[in-house]
């Protein structure tokens, strides 16, 4: 990351309707440039409408939205040279080759061809595609075929990068190689604007993570942050007889037991203080543990809590970590 504080894209009052389908109701949004910005939602919340929006492929029906400065709508030539863009589906041709693509990308961003040639070379090392860059695009993995996509996006050296979901089918490896080139491209002061399914990935990638749902933003904040929103961290212990589990369910008297299972879940933040403090109960008391697991809330749980009931007033009131 840059460290840098100006903002790289801003939208007031975004909104988008199709008919009487309100998609976009206003939104605010303020990403910072050298960050990774998450964008996160339901199916339908708006997540694809805002990328769309701001890479000038489609027109708000109000409010404003500037990347790098330049206006969306009365500059979009301008943000069209700043910006790159990976959507749902591959702009990869199947015909072509690796190199191929890279090359047809270089002539539409007017690149010269001794400047195409290095950039080209460039991006096949940086993706690890040098040993496929000659067969066709129909031969590559999901994985590889993914790599090449980003790599294309990046042909013009983009300031900005919109991903929208990214690492759709993609296996588990191929899914944190792709995550490994986001992180570095941030690292190198790229702004990237990520929208995914995968909550997983954005608390891995995001400095910043908002929630869109029903077209609007209902909460902001860091995964830290938006974590201790959602109550429900505690700890499983699990015992090897029902007298220890007998003793400590006297000791922890606002646990929960589970005879059946012969554990007890005692409520905790996950702290190291708070560990520390239960552990020593538990000698004080000179229980034995057979095992124990820490669970603390998950962005799963935020999105759950968050999106589960979009109508109660609770889900607006507790967005607050800004």
């Amino acid at each position: 990351m840059t460290g840098s504080s100006r903002p790289a894209i801003v939208t007031t009052e975004l909104r988008k309707s199709y008919g009487d389908k309100v998609v976009l109701d206003g939104i605010d949004l303020m990403i910072t440039e050298g960050t990774i910005f998450a964008l996160l939602g339901p199916n339908g919340a708006g997540k694809t409408t805002t990328v769309q929006i701001l890479s000038t492929l489609l027109p708000a029906d109000g409010g404003h939205a500037r990347v790098l400065g330049h206006d969306v709508t009365r500059e979009a030539d301008a943000v069209r040279r700043s910006i790159g863009v990976t959507g749902q589906f591959s702009a990869v041709d199947s015909l072509l080759t690796g190199r191929e693509n890279l090359r047809l990308m270089a002539d539409l961003c007017h690149l010269d061809r001794a400047t195409g040639r290095r950039r080209i070379a460039d991006l096949l090392d940086q993706f690890d595609l040098t040993e496929a860059a000659d067969k066709p695009a129909a031969t590559y993995s999901g994985g590889t075929r993914r790599r090449l996509d980003l790599a294309m996006t990046l042909v013009g050296d983009p300031r900005v990068i919109f991903l929208d979901e990214p690492t759709t089918g993609l296996d588990p490896r191929s899914r944190r190689a792709m995550w490994h080139i986001i992180k570095a491209l941030a690292a190198e002061g790229v702004t990237i604007l990520l929208t995914t399914q995968y909550l997983e990935e954005a608390d891995q990638l995001a400095d910043r993570v908002a929630f869109l749902d029903h077209g609007r933003l209902i909460a902001e904040g860091t995964p830290h942050e938006l974590k201790r929103l959602i109550p429900g961290g505690h700890v499983v212990l699990r015992f090897a007889d029902q007298d220890e589990l007998d003793s400590a369910a006297r000791t922890f008297a606002t646990a929960t037991r589970d005879d059946n299972a012969l554990t007890l879940e005692v409520p905790s933040d996950g702290g190291v203080a708070s560990l520390r403090s239960l552990l020593d109960d538990l000698d004080r008391s000179a229980i034995t543990v057979a095992g124990l697991a820490v669970h603390t809330p998950d962005l799963d749980d935020v999105f759950l809590a968050l999106t589960g009931q979009p109508d109660a007033p609770s889900s607006r009131e507790r967005a607050t970590a800004r």
